[in-house]
């Protein structure tokens, strides 16, 4: 009985696991792969395209044929065609070629981007294209193979739809790869799905933190980044140990870039997309004074959005995104308990900073050595310098009586009614503190790397291979965002006070 329950677990967690169900999420939202080409590539289509031209005014438009189930009519082309025979067939649903993000089965194996017949998987909602009911083909997923002697770009360029060809967002962060271009059919799904995953950025962190700390609530925010912390730490080291691969590609189109080269399981976007809305709804529920619905509705749709947008942006299978939501659901429960022991620990024990700055850096270097250098390393750094500089603010806070919490006789707040003057002063606040975090972050960076490197004797010349190093990445981060944070709860209120703006 115990065997067969595990065996049904491991079969769900395979097929939840599957690329292709990315992939048809993908088109049922509109995304789909191009070719891939290169310019010597773009060259050689240009002279086709007016060769064919010259040949068309003379001799007419080429015929086209379908191969329904490894059948196919002989028609008049420029070159022969090669049918997909059963040895060669297609491996997987929705893989079409070997190309990454690709469409197209071109003959003899050649590149989508090259002259001659080709063969492309047509989809029944592609405009332009018979209905396949009609014809009687078969395919992948409801698809036809359909073989053409027109080039991929008069076949594109023939296509009547409102698509709109994109770039990934951010190419790769630790081999630079650009990425390959898309087609995106929903503008609206496409935006939704690139704030939601913006939701799980350093963008984002480095605006929404400061903007609770500055804005609304010290005591939430403080607590919001050391569940932030754990949660971060814990899902970051775990993708080092389970080392799962990211969705490959074909058949998922890679509509961001900048993560691919790192672990996909579990999904810290996420579990972060779970931590910080529910952490907020826990921490905010009693001390402010809104509907519990109205905060758990929000939360939900925020912690929706995000996971839904990782399997949109092809960067997660579905077991990726529901092991990290489960994972950080798990974490806030062990975590909550102890989060006033933890907090009191780090305002008011004597010796609190050191044994922060410790066991931040410790757990730094344990992580360095769960697999080889990647970008995850420097972020699981960065995310550690935030914890700590912002702990160790909150200590100096507590010991000079700056920024004290509110009496718990005056709790719940009551949010105050917006104006005009309120939103200005905030968003005076948020532009003059950011750009104050900017600054500093600039200048530690500018200063830690290239000390680094003098002192561990690793060239400095290019600064991407020198931020492989361990003894160059570890410090640069945890140093450059200890400051950030540190400066985020310390610092800049010290300027708006100064200024006025308290």
């Amino acid at each position: 009985m115990a065997h067969n329950i595990i065996t049904q677990i491991g079969q769900l967690c395979n097929y939840l696991q599957d690329p292709i169900h990315v992939a048809r999420f993908q088109q049922i939202c509109g995304v789909s792969g191009t070719f891939s080409r290169n310019p010597a590539e773009t060259k050689e289509v240009e002279r086709a395209r007016l060769h064919n031209n010259s040949i068309s005014d003379l001799q007419g438009e080429n015929e086209k044929c379908t191969v329904n189930g490894g059948e196919g009519e002989k028609t008049k082309s420029l070159r022969q065609r090669k049918v997909t025979s059963p040895g060669n067939s297609l491996k997987q649903e929705g893989v079409v070629n070997d190309s990454q993000n690709g469409s197209v089965v071109t003959p003899a194996g050649k590149t989508a981007g090259h002259i001659g017949s080709g063969c492309r998987l047509a989809r029944s909602s592609d405009v332009g294209v018979r209905d396949l009911k009609e014809n009687g083909s078969s395919g992948v997923n409801g698809s036809r193979v359909e073989c053409t002697s027109e080039t991929p770009d008069e076949r594109l360029s023939e296509d009547p739809g409102p698509k709109t060809t994109v770039k990934p967002l951010r190419k790769n962060s630790l081999t630079g790869d650009v990425g390959q271009e898309f087609l995106i059919e929903n503008k609206f799904l496409y935006y939704l799905f690139t704030l939601g995953t913006e939701l799980g950025n350093e963008l984002f962190y480095i605006t929404f933190f400061p903007f609770i700390i500055w804005n609304v609530d010290a005591y939430v925010s403080r607590r919001l980044i050391a569940i932030w912390v754990w949660v971060m730490y814990l899902g970051q080291s775990t993708k080092d140990v389970i080392r799962s691969s990211r969705p490959a590609s074909p058949p998922v189109v890679k509509v961001e870039m900048f993560y691919n080269s790192e672990y996909s399981m579990p999904s810290t976007h996420a579990m972060s997309g779970t931590a910080i809305p529910f952490s907020l709804l826990l921490l905010t529920y009693g001390r402010w004074e809104y509907p519990f619905m109205f905060g758990f509705t929000l939360a939900m749709c925020w912690c929706v959005l995000v996971c839904i947008s990782r399997i949109y942006m092809g960067m997660h299978s579905i077991l990726d995104v529901i092991a990290g939501f489960l994972y950080s659901l798990l974490i806030l429960v062990v975590f909550r308990p102890a989060l006033d022991l933890i907090d009191n620990f780090n305002l008011t024990y004597r010796y609190a900073p050191l044994i922060i700055i410790s066991l931040h850096l410790g757990m730094g270097l344990f992580s360095f050595t769960l697999d080889t250098w990647s970008t995850s390393r420097g972020d699981t750094a960065q995310i550690l310098g935030t914890g700590a500089g912002v702990a160790l603010a909150s200590h100096l806070n507590h010991h000079l009586g700056l920024m004290p919490d509110p009496p718990l006789d005056q709790l719940p707040l009551t949010p105050p009614a917006l104006s005009a003057a309120l939103l200005a002063v905030a968003m005076l606040r948020m532009c003059l503190g950011v750009l104050v975090l900017l600054a500093i972050r600039a200048l530690m960076k500018a200063i830690t790397i290239p000390l680094a490197c003098r002192i561990f004797g690793i060239p400095s010349g290019d600064v991407r291979k020198a931020r492989q190093h361990m003894e160059v990445e570890l410090p640069y981060r945890y140093i450059v965002y200890s400051m950030v944070g540190f400066s985020t709860l310390f610092l800049v209120p010290q300027l708006f006070t100064y200024l006025q703006l308290s």
